[in-house]
């Protein structure tokens, strides 16, 4: 599948590179900044408009620009300096260095009860877990259990705003966007 959104090719020299993302901040052209990392989940996408961190998404990164190019905005660009201080504390995270994180949120993608539930994902402490029925409980709709998992699932921010911290009433994982290994993975290192 072709990249819709590639970084520069290589024989792009990277000064003119810095000169087109540069201008197009200048120019206010550039709504949605993105770049990949290499984490111990596998390689996420993070994405962010001036107002803050709008997407860190698991797996094809080309479906993950379509969508953000269709609910956010076209004007997307390979800027990874946006998104310097996100893939800091990522790398502080999982070095077991950072338990939070401290960067600006755009979270337009989540609305309703999916935004409450969102905005209480981060009480969850570093190393501990809430079930599904806790976090429904917490967002004001103590029957919305599914709607929880829905909100996870859907969660734009994953690992920054801790969805991976929500499990099952008996203790069990359940399910997670980047998948069971990465819930576990994610998990494990908070339990160290």
């Amino acid at each position: 599948m072709t990249e819709l959104f590639p970084p520069a090719p290589a024989s792009v020299p990277a000064h003119l590179h810095d000169r087109l993302v540069a201008g197009a901040e200048r120019e206010g052209l550039l709504d949605v900044a993105y770049r990949t990392v290499d984490t111990p989940v596998g390689t996420l996408l993070l994405a962010a408009t001036p107002a803050g961190l709008v997407r860190v998404a698991y797996g094809p990164v080309p479906e993950a620009l379509s969508a953000l190019a269709d609910k956010v905005s076209p004007r997307i660009l390979h800027a990874p300096g946006r998104l310097d201080s996100v893939a800091r504390q990522l790398d502080e995270y999982f070095a077991g260095t950072r338990r939070s994180f401290d960067v600006p949120l755009d979270l337009r993608l989540a609305t309703g009860f999916r935004r409450a539930v969102l905005d209480h994902l981060p009480d969850i402490a570093y190393g501990r877990t809430e079930s599904y029925a806790e976090v429904a409980a917490a967002a004001g709709s103590p029957r919305a259990v599914r709607a929880v998992g829905t909100a996870c699932a859907l969660n734009p921010v994953p690992i920054v705003v801790p969805c991976h911290r929500v499990v099952l009433s008996n203790g069990s994982m359940g399910r997670y966007a980047g998948g069971e290994a990465a819930k576990r993975t994610l998990l494990t290192l908070e339990a160290a």
